[in-house]
């Protein structure tokens, strides 16, 4: 955590010179126990964003790919990222994240899988509401908005809590998980249109 904290240091005062970072919502994320960040992903610098931005350190879900270079796969894991198998069910990465959450921690999770532009309803994934079902956390939503030209305003809108377990009445199915998810992808994109609010 030492290595995390020192990198954060490091890349907020980094791109603090070279970007104009507003943060609105900060009150929403809470100072202690467990939650989930999922937020839109339009570049590889989101996490670093989102990291810089909020106050407790996250653990991010990284597609594999970024693991395979040994050297880039220890300074991940340093920052405590973990690696998930996007064409599949990747059961690890299901437990690697509810064990975030049982240690009262903060997940960081991209619900599309990928980075895109605009929403795409349907690319919204359904372990996203399964890890907040299985591991009692409460979502909040963050939308970033910028073009991440040099010297741009970087926006990053946080949303409120969203309760998983409120939005089912039965035992959900997978079916039920992929709904709550687009209902959670919606939500990160409405804040652009609400500012955060």
């Amino acid at each position: 955590m030492y290595f995390y904290k020192f990198a954060k240091g490091l890349l907020s005062i980094i791109f603090r010179i070279i970007y104009r970072i507003e943060i609105k919502g900060h009150e929403n994320i809470p100072e202690k126990g467990r939650v989930i960040l999922c937020s839109n992903h339009i570049s590889m610098l989101d996490p670093i964003i989102i990291g810089i931005s909020i106050r407790r350190p996250i653990s991010f879900m990284a597609k594999k790919e970024l693991f395979k270079n040994p050297f880039f796969a220890k300074l991940l894991k340093a920052l405590t990222a973990f690696p998930v198998d996007r064409e599949g069910s990747d059961l690890t990465a299901i437990r690697n994240s509810i064990n975030v959450l049982k240690e009262e921690r903060i997940l960081g999770i991209f619900p599309e899988g990928t980075r895109t532009k605009k929403m795409d309803i349907e690319s919204a994934k359904a372990g996203v509401s399964l890890i907040a079902y299985k591991g009692k956390a409460p979502v909040i939503p963050v939308f970033i908005e910028t073009n991440y030209r040099l010297f741009s305003n970087i926006n990053v809108y946080i949303g409120k809590q969203i309760i998983v377990d409120d939005l089912f009445d039965k035992k959900p199915k997978t079916e039920d998980h992929k709904e709550v998810s687009k209902y959670i992808l919606k939500s990160i994109y409405s804040l652009k249109n609400n500012r955060g609010k």
